[in-house]
């Protein structure tokens, strides 16, 4: 007797619209907010004005994050609507040269000629305008934009990056800030570069090392110029 096994597939292109938005925002909540706690605190400014700066950091940079991400991928719904509204039009006027573009493409995937034909009038005659779209257009569920979950979901990312520094400027004695916020900030960047590779499947290792490396780099940049120029002030 044959055994029936269901063949489960586990792909994570359905993920990269939300994953990208949240890895984007707490990424910056991290690198932007610590390394603003840093080159201020640096400056030898006293730590309640570390913290004003930090808490003003995280404040500012989740409505920006906000506004950024809703704008952009607004701009992308909208080139999308447009696009469809041009598909729908050409659909009206001239549906035969449609039919013969569908199966072009078909064609130039590896189908048949007779074949691919049929497949693109079965597919128009239940959803032409959808065929195109995901066939022509490369629209699909997985692409579609959500200027408003995007928008959502980077604010309260930056918000939840951004406190994990200003926690640790909070609890820090204030004369060393500047290490414990550089050491516990880059350790919260290095789990979040693992997270999200994990999340996303890609590679562990590679991830961690890149995030950990851009925001060094941005610490020792604002350290040094808040040493610099609490130094001159």
């Amino acid at each position: 007797m044959s055994r029936l096994r269901k063949h489960l597939e586990h792909h994570f292109a359905g993920r990269a619209g939300w994953m990208r938005a949240a890895v984007l925002g707490a990424n910056d909540g991290i690198i932007s907010t610590a390394s603003l706690i840093v080159g201020v605190a640096a400056s030898s400014a006293k730590q309640s004005d570390v913290l004003v700066a930090g808490i003003a950091g995280l404040v500012a940079g989740a409505m920006s994050m906000a506004a950024g991400e809703y704008v952009s991928v607004s701009s992308q719904s909208d080139t999308e609507h447009a696009d469809l509204a041009r598909e729908r039009a050409e659909l009206s006027e001239s549906p035969e040269a449609e039919l013969n573009e569908l199966a072009t493409i078909y064609v130039k995937r590896g189908v048949e000629k007779g074949l691919a034909r049929q497949v693109a009038q079965q597919l128009m005659a239940k959803d032409a305008l959808g065929a195109h779209a995901h066939d022509e257009l490369g629209m699909s569920e997985i692409t579609t934009p959500r200027p408003v979950q995007a928008a959502l979901t980077s604010a309260a990312m930056f918000s939840t990056g951004a406190a994990m520094p200003l926690l640790m400027a909070a609890i820090s004695p204030a004369n060393v800030v500047v290490p414990i916020v550089s050491a516990t900030s880059l350790l919260f960047l290095a789990l979040l570069g693992a997270m999200g590779a994990r999340t996303g499947g890609a590679n562990i290792i590679r991830a961690t090392v890149r995030v950990t490396f851009w925001g060094a780099l941005a610490l020792a940049i604002t350290a040094g110029i808040g040493k610099v120029f609490g130094t001159i002030v």
